[in-house]
């Protein structure tokens, strides 16, 4: 297989939408080779991810992390949303967005009336902190694509919002820069999907005139709010 194939391949998925077959996967066996698939319907609860996730070795992330992130909030949440990776606080408590772009994260739901106790379920495309916080590679996040999608069936969200271009180029296999997609609607497996900025973007990017970006998350938050409305009144 060529460089560009198995790039490729990154985004060769399963279909959410078809039931999940009876399994024969022993879960106390975790595929040790990152080519080896997770089938859809493998775990049966989210615990059982994150067990496996905190002794998984298919790839070298797992060599240096203190704790496998899985996630945090409502598991039945109707929005989910995946950011790129854990980063050092991240790591050190096992949960995701818990820094500087956490907290900023949690004011922007906040200020649309969501809440990570009841609509929002949050996780990121990785679940092992890379080196020097640097950007997960294609075959990192290959290796670590079975549990997302697994996480993305259990909770079963309506809208799933992408924080970032890595976030966007892992679930859609989009290459467009995030500046390009934001605020756009994009259909995945039966789910309504919206890029939306990095919370780490808007922390470098302060100005709340119109048209910057802290204006343009304020405008797609709005709308995220309004599509879970109409959603939730059929």
């Amino acid at each position: 297989m060529s460089n560009q194939d198995q790039q490729l391949s990154l985004f060769d998925i399963p279909s959410l939408n078809q039931d999940p077959e009876s399994v024969d996967f022993d879960l106390e066996e975790i595929p040790k080779n990152a080519h080896t698939p997770i089938p859809p319907g493998t775990y049966q609860t989210l615990a059982q991810i994150a067990d496996h996730c905190n002794r998984c070795s298919r790839c070298q992330l797992g060599k240096n992390r203190t704790h496998a992130v899985i996630g945090r909030g409502n598991p039945t949440a109707p929005i989910m949303i995946i950011g790129e990776a854990p980063g050092q606080h991240e790591d050190e408590q096992g949960l995701p967005f818990v820094g500087r772009s956490g907290q900023l994260l949690d004011k922007i739901l906040d200020s649309v009336g969501l809440s990570t106790d009841t609509e929002v379920y949050i996780s990121n495309a990785i679940r092992c902190r890379p080196p020097e916080n640097r950007t997960p590679t294609a075959s990192e996040l290959q290796a670590c694509k079975p549990y997302l999608l697994e996480q993305i069936r259990l909770i079963n969200p309506q809208i799933i919002l992408l924080t970032g271009a890595t976030a966007v180029k892992s679930l859609l296999g989009d290459k467009r820069p995030i500046t390009k997609i934001r605020g756009q609607w994009f259909q995945w497996e039966g789910r309504q999907c919206m890029p939306i900025f990095h919370p780490a973007y808007l922390l470098r990017n302060s100005s709340r005139d119109v048209g910057k970006p802290k204006w343009l998350m304020w405008q797609d938050m709005q709308a995220v709010r309004q599509r879970l409305n109409e959603i939730q009144s059929h």
